[in-house]
C-alpha cells in the first residue's frame, strides 16, 4: 500500500466503496488521516465498518463539516447527467475533490518511480499491459495498475528504479487534481461515454487533462484522427521537437520522432531516418490495424523510457495477449473462437472485424449513442450475424440489408448455431459492439461465458 501523504490529522472523506474507494481509504489511513466513508450500497457500508472504518452519509447536512478533501470513485457521476448530492454538498462547502489517481500523484515525493499514463479510447487496456510485458522482458521492475491491475493505492511504495504504467479512463483523468507522469500516451478517440461527458467535446476535454495538468516529459500521440493531431499540434513547441512522439498506422511525413503500422510494418523514425522496423503481421498476440496502433503506442513509450529498439522488439513477440481483446480461445475443425468482448462500442467492433476474413459474428447488447453506420464498411467480411441481448431484434434491424442476421438471443444459442455454420478457415467473432449490463455484469463475463459455451461444443 502506498501512503497518502499530506493529510496527516486532517479529516478526508471517500464517497463510493468499491476497489478504489477501499483503497484510497486503507491508504489515507496509513498515511494518518481521520478517515470517514459512504456507500449508497448498504453491503458496501458494511464491509468498510468490518475494517474498521466510520460509516457517515455524506449526503446529510453539515457531514461534511470540518472534512478537507472528498475521494470519490470513477462510477460515481460528478457532473454528467447530474452531480452526486455528496459532491454537491462538497461544492457548496468549498471541499475539494479528488479521486484515488490524484491522490497517488500527490503522495509521490523525491524518491519517486517513472510513471507511465496511457489514455484513450480504445486500445488503452492493451497498450498499457503490452507495455508491462515490455518492460519486465527488458528487465525493468514495472507495476501495472489504474483501470487494469491493480488499484494503484494498492501497490507497494514503488523505488525510483521501477516503472509504474497507468491504465487511465476520462472517468479518472476528468477529476483527478494532480496527474504528472513522466510519459503520457493518448491512443486514440472514438464516441463513448458521451452522457457522462456531455458530448465529443467534453470526452475529448476529459482525455486532455492527461496533458495539460502539469504536463508529462513525453508524449506518445495517436495522429489517425483530427482530436490527436490537434492535441500533438498542441504540445509541440516547434518542427522535431523529440518531446512528442506522433504514431500512426499510416505513413507520417513531416520531421520529428514518429512510430507507424502501415500495412502491419512497425517503423520508427526519428530525426528524417529510419531506426527500426519490425513485422507485425506474424505476432500472435498483436492481431488487426487496432493492436498494430496499440504496439506502436508501446513501442514510443518504451522508446521514452530508454529502452532499445531490439528488447522491444523481444517483448513485443513473446506478449501473450490479454483476456477478451482479440484473444484467441479455441480452434476446432480448422474455425478459429475469438473472443473480443472488450469491442464494448462500434469502433472497437469496427477495428476487430478488420482483422480477421469469414467471420461468423457474435454481437449484440446494450446499444450506445451513434448507431451501427460506422460498421457498414466492413460488412462484407462476414459470412452471417448471430445477435445476442435483450434488444437483438433491433439491434439487427440497425445493422440494414448488408449482412445476414440471426436473432438468438442469449449467447449459449449464439454460439452454437456460429459453430454448426462455420466452415474450415472461418473464425467466429465475439465483437458485441455493446456494452453487455443488458445480460451481464461486466464485459468479462460475458467473454466468459462465450468461451464456456465454445469449450462445451461437442
Amino acid at each position: 500500500m502506498i501512503p497518502v501523504r499530506g493529510f496527516e490529522g486532517a479529516s478526508v472523506a471517500v464517497l463510493g466503496l468499491g476497489r478504489s474507494g477501499l483503497s484510497a481509504a486503507r491508504a489515507l489511513r496509513a498515511g494518518g488521516a481521520d478517515v470517514v466513508v459512504w456507500d449508497d450500497g448498504a453491503g458496501a457500508r458494511d464491509a468498510a465498518k468490518a475494517e474498521g472504518f466510520v460509516i457517515r452519509d455524506l449526503t446529510k447536512p453539515g457531514a461534511l463539516d470540518g472534512v478537507v478533501t472528498l475521494v470519490t470513485s470513477p462510477g460515481i457521476s460528478h457532473l454528467y447527467p447530474a452531480p452526486h448530492r455528496a459532491i454537491r454538498a462538497a461544492w457548496d462547502a468549498g471541499v475539494a475533490v479528488d479521486n484515488d489517481i490524484g491522490l497517488f500523484f500527490r503522495s509521490l515525493g523525491h524518491d519517486a518511480p517513472r510513471t507511465v499514463a496511457i489514455t484513450g479510447s480504445n486500445g488503452k487496456s492493451t497498450t498499457s499491459a503490452l507495455l508491462h510485458h515490455v518492460l519486465t522482458q527488458a528487465g525493468r521492475r514495472a507495476h501495472l495498475a489504474g483501470n487494469i491491475g491493480r488499484g494503484v493505492l494498492d501497490l507497494d511504495p514503488p523505488g525510483t528504479d521501477e516503472i509504474v504504467v497507468l491504465e487511465l479512463s476520462s472517468y479518472q483523468t476528468e477529476l483527478a487534481r494532480s496527474l504528472t507522469p513522466d510519459v503520457a500516451v493518448f491512443t486514440n478517440l472514438s464516441p463513448d461515454h458521451l452522457d457522462r461527458h456531455a458530448g465529443p467535446g467534453g470526452y475529448f476535454a476529459a482525455k486532455r487533462r492527461l496533458f495539460a495538468e502539469g504536463g508529462p516529459d513525453r508524449a506518445v500521440i495517436g495522429v489517425d484522427e483530427d482530436e490527436g493531431r490537434f492535441l500533438a499540434n498542441q504540445l509541440q513547441e516547434a518542427p522535431g521537437d523529440d518531446r512528442v512522439i506522433r504514431i500512426s498506422t499510416a505513413a507520417l511525413k513531416g520531421p520529428g520522432w514518429q512510430v507507424t503500422a502501415k500495412k502491419g510494418w512497425l517503423a520508427e523514425h526519428r530525426k528524417g531516418r529510419q531506426v527500426a522496423s519490425v513485422d507485425l503481421r506474424n505476432v500472435p498476440g498483436l492481431p488487426g490495424r487496432h493492436n498494430h496502433q496499440n504496439a506502436c503506442a508501446a513501442w514510443g513509450a518504451a522508446r521514452a523510457l530508454g529502452l532499445s529498439p531490439r528488447d522491444i522488439e523481444a517483448g513485443l513477440r513473446s506478449y501473450p495477449g490479454l483476456p477478451h481483446r482479440s484473444q484467441r480461445i479455441a480452434e476446432r475443425g480448422g474455425v478459429t473462437f475469438v473472443n473480443d468482448s472488450k469491442a464494448t462500442n462500434v469502433d472497437a467492433a469496427a477495428q476487430a472485424l478488420q482483422a480477421f476474413d469469414g467471420i461468423r459474428w457474435i454481437c449484440g447488447g446494450l446499444q450506445k449513442e451513434g448507431g451501427l453506420e460506422a460498421l457498414q464498411p466492413h460488412l462484407g467480411r462476414i459470412a452471417r450475424a448471430y445477435v445476442i441481448g435483450r434488444e437483438a431484434q433491433a439491434f439487427a434491424l440497425a445493422l440494414g440489408s448488408g449482412v445476414e442476421a440471426e436473432i438468438c438471443t442469449d449467447m449459449a444459442t449464439a454460439v452454437a448455431r456460429a459453430a454448426a455454420d462455420a466452415r474450415p478457415g472461418e473464425t467466429v467473432l465475439l465483437a458485441p459492439a455493446a456494452a453487455s449490463f443488458d445480460q451481464y455484469d461486466s464485459f468479462e463475463k460475458r467473454g466468459e461465458d462465450f468461451a464456456r459455451r465454445v469449450a462445451e461444443l461437442d
